[in-house]
């Protein structure tokens, strides 16, 4: 079983910066995609970054240029440093790992508990 752990979350004025981080600890067999996700209230779930094993990248439009995932793999880490933040984004922000739990089982999700990033004045 793999848990997910999350940190760096709190409260941040516009145009600050925070960074995020979420460690993958537990028994499994390769850890696929890491990513962000955020959910405001009233909204639903997005994604915002996910990463590759081989560090290929992706984000949603909306924070292009100012968010940058990264991950070390040797401690089955990811990393989300957050820049130029505004209002919108904030969000409890929750780590996703596609995990492979053993050679010949498919891979499946893991979600951690979330962490709240607020942006405010």
């Amino acid at each position: 079983q793999v848990q997910l752990v999350e940190s760096g979350g709190g409260l941040v004025q516009p145009g600050g910066s925070l960074r995020l981080s979420c460690a993958a600890s537990g028994r499994f067999f390769r850890i696929n995609a890491m990513g962000w996700y955020r959910q405001a209230p009233g909204k639903q779930r997005e994604l915002v970054a996910q990463i590759t094993s081989g560090g290929s990248t992706d984000y949603t439009d909306s924070v292009k240029g100012r968010f940058t995932i990264s991950r070390d793999n040797a401690k089955n880490t990811v990393y989300l440093q957050m820049s130029s933040l505004k209002p919108e984004d904030t969000a409890v922000y929750i780590c996703n790992a596609v995990v492979k739990p053993t050679i010949s089982q498919s891979p499946r999700d893991a979600w951690g508990r979330g962490t709240q990033v607020t942006v405010s004045t």
